[in-house]
């Protein structure tokens, strides 16, 4: 993914959500270009990146990898990139809106994101250090 595709996810992402302070990421060359790194300082956020080698410094990130990896690139054998569209489009259904995860108390994602205000909600912003604080 290029510095320019990364940045308009972010800035979709913020547009939705917010505006985050701080991005946790890795030191891949996406995260590290300097598009990236100016778009973020303009938009007011930091970026906390993880030392290299030092993979439990993310670990919501390894486990989603994990559970990609263990539950849909391990257990299928895509004949087409179409089969692997259909059978990704629909683990991420899965993942998001039919599977509670315990981190976000027995919750889907989906619902999660429902109690977290939206950038454009009337209801003001949690406090710092509420769980939709991420």
């Amino acid at each position: 993914m290029t510095a320019k595709g990364v940045s308009a996810v972010l800035a979709a992402v913020v547009q939705e959500r917010g505006v985050p302070a701080h991005i946790r990421s890795d030191n891949g060359p996406e995260f590290i270009a300097r598009a990236v790194r100016a778009w973020m300082l303009e938009a007011g956020m930091e970026t906390l990146y993880i030392e290299p080698g030092a993979p439990w410094e993310n670990g919501y990130a390894e486990s989603f990898n994990s559970k990609v990896r263990d539950e849909l690139l391990n257990a299928e054998e895509f004949t087409s990139l179409l089969e692997a569209r259909v059978l990704g489009k629909a683990w991420k259904q899965e993942y998001n809106h039919v599977r509670p995860h315990s981190a976000l108390g027995y919750r889907t994602p989906a619902e999660f994101g429902e109690v977290c205000p939206r950038a454009d909600s009337a209801k003001p912003p949690p406090a710092r250090g509420h769980i939709c604080d991420g």
